[in-house]
């Protein structure tokens, strides 16, 4: 697999070695060339772990991930082609602003989301869990 792009969830159970995350969609990051994450992931993260929702250790690890000059990681900035593909995602189907904008962010750069969201599953987003 060339390229992905990660819910906040995923990301934060890959990072946690969590059994939470689906076989395949670990093997799907192991394998992936690229994995993006919307710029609201990376958001959320950082105020998930300020209400102590998420511990220290997967926002660290992610950070690690994005600042190694060897990474395959990279964050998808939320410019103006990203929010007009928000308009793209069904606001009926995914009602939550964070999850549209990481659908969206799939959406336009036409790769597969990683996500146990099933609105978005539900969605015309393609998506591996």
């Amino acid at each position: 697999m060339s390229a992905i792009v990660l819910d906040t969830h995923t990301i934060i159970w890959y990072f946690l070695n969590s059994p939470k995350l689906s076989e395949p969609a670990r093997v799907s990051i192991n394998t992936a060339s690229q994995i993006y994450i919307a710029s609201i992931s990376l958001v959320e993260m950082i105020y998930l772990n300020e209400k102590s929702k998420i511990p220290d250790l997967a926002l660290q690890r992610l950070n690690q991930a994005l600042v190694n000059p060897d990474t395959r990681w990279l964050v998808a900035v939320l410019d103006i082609l990203t929010a007009e593909s928000v308009a793209q995602i069904p606001r009926d189907v995914i009602p939550e602003m964070p999850d549209r904008i990481i659908a969206a962010t799939a959406h336009y750069l036409g790769l597969p989301l990683i996500t146990r969201d099933a609105k978005i599953q539900n969605s015309t987003v393609y998506t591996i869990w």
